[in-house]
């Protein structure tokens, strides 16, 4: 196996433990120059959205030929426009045609990508296993796909990210609203060079009080970190008010459960508590593909994990699109992706996918086997949210798979259409769901009169043809509207690069 790196209602209990925002809504500020290039619609007191379809995240029926009125970066009021003079100034855009849905709040997103120096078209590479940083390429695709809140979900430059959020906030560099993880808490053992490697629980506790000082706002458990390690970092976490969310392996979901941990990435695929000799505090070589053959949606195994989970309010982030390449009949080549890649991550995710196209074809039954954990996986992810379990969605834009930041979030989006939910119950998903366990659903991941008018204007319609997710042609952020391909295009042949 290749390690990976990587009913929709809102249960009432989840509204309840909701945190209060995690970040503080930043001050508007005057985009400079090279913000300015980007920006489609410029703050107004007044923009009206005209003949628009309305999806509002909430997971109810689109409203159709409606009109959305915004206010000083807010939304005002959705409805009817009796009377266009009582906006005064206002920019009115004809809309017809379009879809307007929340910004997606992308909750395991990153600023990097994984690079195997020297990898042929065998698959062989050399080490280090290395993560360059993406600060330009990342933050301008994410906005152009229509991302407007994320959270890094671990980090390897942990002050280019804090500086890039600043920037952002600032208004020199064109993103979204960045939730900054701190640097990943792994234990010993790690194959990423620029990883620490915790000392000791101890070592746990210095790192996350360290890390909350230093201005991040979330917290990520690695694979080899151990259960004193977890617990400590857990314990922490909760003490700064903070969340602390885990890619575990070593631990098990029940025992990260036990602890206190806030949030399990990756969906069901990464759970190891049914490896063959799984002992503790010990990442297995399987990493948790005999646990997904074994714990099939609707086992009693299957059962009583998700009810553990949701007894201790643990969301579970669903990131479909890094693992679709285990089933071969869902690998998504898009143009759109090549042509982002820079010439020497586009040989690599070539060379990578060839090799997994070969083993499929050398091998039928094993790529059988995997398909069917892709299926169950999604099926577990159903079956979670049917017992009442917060589903999170973010793609991990790693560049492994060819999941690439704001491509990759589209993309989650419909690979739970995929998983059996509606377009409708997607959307929510990716928008509202990931808003409730930031903290911010009173602001941001539904549109309502008084939240923050994060919003994106797609050609088409999602709530019938998820693959529309991808026309987005406005992304507004706080009121202001950012050309979608003005943003994408600039980062063209570069994600990989910088």
């Amino acid at each position: 196996m290749r390690v990976r790196f990587a009913l929709i209602a809102i249960p009432f209990a989840w509204m309840l433990h909701a945190q209060q925002p995690i970040v503080s809504a930043p001050q508007a500020h005057a985009p400079s120059p090279d913000v300015a290039r980007y920006i489609k619609v410029p703050a107004a007191q007044w923009i009206i959205l005209k003949n628009v379809r309305l999806i509002d995240g909430t997971g109810a029926p689109a409203l159709e030929h409606t009109n959305l009125i915004l206010h000083s970066g807010k939304i005002d009021s959705i409805g009817t426009v009796s009377n266009e003079a009582k906006y005064p100034g206002a920019t009115i855009l004809d809309l017809t045609g379009r879809t307007v849905l929340p910004g997606l709040v992308g909750m395991h997103d990153h600023m990097y990508y994984i690079a195997r120096p020297n990898l042929d078209a065998e698959g062989h590479s050399e080490p280090p296993l290395i993560v360059p940083e993406m600060p330009f390429s990342s933050p301008h695709l994410y906005l152009g796909a229509g991302v407007t809140t994320l959270r890094t979900t671990g980090s390897v430059e942990p002050y280019t990210d804090l500086n890039l959020k600043q920037q952002i906030d600032d208004g020199r560099i064109p993103g979204p609203h960045i939730d900054v993880t701190a640097p990943y808490l792994e234990g010993a053992g790690s194959p990423f060079i620029q990883m620490h490697q915790l000392r000791d629980a101890a070592d746990a506790r210095h790192a996350v009080d360290f890390w909350a000082d230093q201005g991040a706002t979330s917290f990520k458990a690695y694979m080899y970190i151990t259960r004193a390690e977890l617990k400590a970092a857990i314990d922490e976490a909760h003490a700064h008010g903070l969340k602390i969310t885990g890619h575990l392996c070593a631990v098990t979901y029940p025992e990260a459960a036990e602890l206190g941990i806030d949030n399990l990435e990756h969906g069901f695929f990464v759970n190891t508590q049914l490896d063959p000799g799984k002992t503790p505090d010990v990442c297995p070589d399987t990493a948790g593909n005999p646990t997904m053959e074994k714990m099939t949606a609707g086992s009693p195994e299957a059962k009583a994990l998700i009810d553990l989970l949701i007894r201790h309010h643990v969301a579970v982030t669903s990131t479909l699109p890094v693992f679709e390449s285990y089933d071969p009949t869902h690998l998504h080549l898009q143009s759109r992706v090549l042509d982002t890649m820079s010439p020497p991550a586009r040989a690599a995710y070539l060379y990578t996918r060839n090799l997994e196209l070969m083993r499929a074809a050398a091998n039928p039954q094993a790529a059988a086997q995997h398909a069917a954990i892709f299926n169950n996986g999604m099926a577990l992810e159903r079956e979670f949210v049917a017992a009442g379990g917060l589903l999170l969605a973010g793609p991990d834009p790693t560049g492994d798979g060819g999941v690439l930041p704001g491509f990759g979030d589209q993309r989650e989006v419909e690979l739970l259409v995929d998983a059996g939910f509606s377009p409708l119950e997607a959307i929510r998903i990716a928008t509202l769901n990931g808003a409730t366990y930031e903290g911010k659903a009173a602001t941001i991941g539904s549109i309502a009169p008084g939240k923050d008018a994060d919003l994106v204007v797609v050609q088409g319609d999602p709530s019938r043809h998820i693959s529309d997710i991808e026309n987005t042609e406005i992304v507004f952020k706080d009121g202001v509207g950012y050309d979608s391909r003005k943003l994408i295009d600039s980062a063209r042949g570069r994600y990989g690069q910088y």
